[in-house]
């Protein structure tokens, strides 16, 4: 079973003199050079503050960031691939062939059940075979390599572990922040949309400094469906 790891790749040099940059340009009749030379860090800090604070966030668009992430599952990855204001790169189960054994993600309430965690890889096991099975019968009737993989991956599971490359601006991040940070997320997606944010406020603070789930900055808005531990959330978010 692999774990989660999510690894900042790149990202814009500098992205609060970008985004800060665009915000200044829309309201200076200054040229670039004239903007950038009166541009301070506290200038900077300032100007991100009222974009967040007015809505006004399409210079954040100016700013990107580019992740690794492995460890996931496809049913995880489907979740992440509906924000389509970003970039993805994943691994094929068509090309790559999982004849040696595909990883595969346990999720924590069957991992705490010694029984069903038994039954649980028990099936893992039987899938495998069933896929070499299956690949090895396709190759004998003169089928190519990504062609049998094409066909064996079907009875491939949600569970199957994938790896995606992704990019998104920050306004994105912000917007995807809000979704799979809070508690109603998906844990899975919600375990790797904080590890992004640890990473992207490391070095873009000022951008992401109430990132996170909508309840940090007004009333949770799930009504009935809120998770009750609104406070609970506000100490996790501010300890990060």
């Amino acid at each position: 079973m692999k774990k989660q790891k999510v690894i900042l790749l790149a990202y814009t040099p500098d992205p609060m003199e970008a985004v800060s940059l665009a915000a200044r340009l829309c309201y200076s009749p200054l040229g670039i050079d004239s903007i950038k030379e009166d541009m301070t860090k506290d200038r900077q800090k300032g100007l991100i503050e009222k974009l967040l604070k007015s809505g006004h966030l399409s210079p954040l668009e100016h700013a990107s960031f580019t992740f690794a992430v492995e460890g996931i599952s496809r049913a995880c990855s489907h979740q992440l691939v509906r924000h389509r204001l970003a970039s993805y790169s994943q691994q094929s189960q068509r090309y790559v062939s999982m004849e040696r054994g595909f990883d595969y993600i346990i999720p924590p309430s069957i991992e705490s059940d010694t029984e069903l965690r038994v039954r649980f890889v028990a099936f893992m096991e039987k899938t495998q075979d069933f896929y070499n099975e299956i690949v090895s019968n396709l190759k004998q009737k003169g089928m190519k390599g990504e062609e049998a993989y094409e066909d064996a991956r079907f009875i491939l599971p949600n569970a199957a572990e994938t790896k995606i490359i992704l990019t998104m601006n920050a306004r994105e991040l912000l917007h995807f922040f809000t979704q799979r940070c809070c508690m109603r997320a998906q844990w899975e997606i919600r375990q790797m949309a904080r590890k992004i944010l640890k990473l992207v406020k490391a070095v873009a603070p000022d951008i992401f400094v109430n990132a996170g789930p909508q309840c940090l900055r007004g009333r949770c808005p799930e009504g009935q469906f809120s998770c009750g531990k609104t406070e609970e959330v506000r100490r996790m978010y501010k300890d990060m």
